[in-house]
């Protein structure tokens, strides 16, 4: 039987723990117990990991580009109504309209990438077709470095770099996302709790 206080090993019909005198009392000993259950691969226990943040890349330039495509929009009909006798007003509307198409394909590219902390693992998901997702079981991670340029400190946006033992290694980047300071400390305050 271990010590809750301590973690010292004792023996079975202990009533206080031989290196700290903490009560061995059995209703202590049924709690830490229920604790220490690892529930089994794919239950439902699993699943429903306690979500902790759930983040994707910055928006911040696409939402831009929506702004200056507006902008080239309605100067593209303008000018292509106005110059061009033989485009109708539709038409020049329209071909104006195909410049939200590059904005609108950043938009998506970024929705499309997810980063998600539960209680015990961080998830990366990607893809729209072919998904890719690869779950870090959050005990096996060593570092986390916030990184940012100059421009993205300016902007509030930055980088995570993640340091993991598993079998691949490796760092893994959680690119472009606000705040990434917060996320980082939320990160290790995490991975701190798990090692109690």
């Amino acid at each position: 039987m271990f010590c809750i206080k301590c973690g010292d090993d004792n023996l079975e019909a202990a009533k206080f723990c031989r290196k700290c005198g903490e009560s061995m009392a059995p209703e202590e000993e049924t709690r830490v117990a229920a604790r220490r259950v690892v529930a089994p691969s794919g239950s439902a226990a699993e699943r429903e990991a306690a979500e902790i943040f759930s983040i994707g890349p910055t928006l911040m330039f696409v939402k831009a580009g929506y702004v200056v495509a507006g902008i080239g929009a309605v100067l593209l009909a303008g000018i292509s109504s106005a110059l061009i006798t033989a485009v109708s007003p539709w038409a020049a509307v329209l071909l104006g309209l195909t410049l939200f198409l590059i904005p609108a394909f950043y938009h998506l590219k970024k929705k499309l990438v997810r980063y998600r902390l539960t209680d015990s693992t961080l998830e990366i998901d990607e893809g729209l077709i072919s998904r890719n997702t690869r779950n870090i079981p959050i005990r096996r991670i060593q570092d986390v470095t916030v990184s940012s340029t100059a421009t993205q400190r300016l902007l509030g946006f930055g980088d995570l770099l993640i340091d993991n033992a598993s079998d691949e290694g490796g760092k893994l980047v959680l690119k472009n996302i606000n705040s990434p300071r917060e996320y980082a400390d939320v990160l290790l305050r995490q991975m701190r709790r798990l090692e109690s």
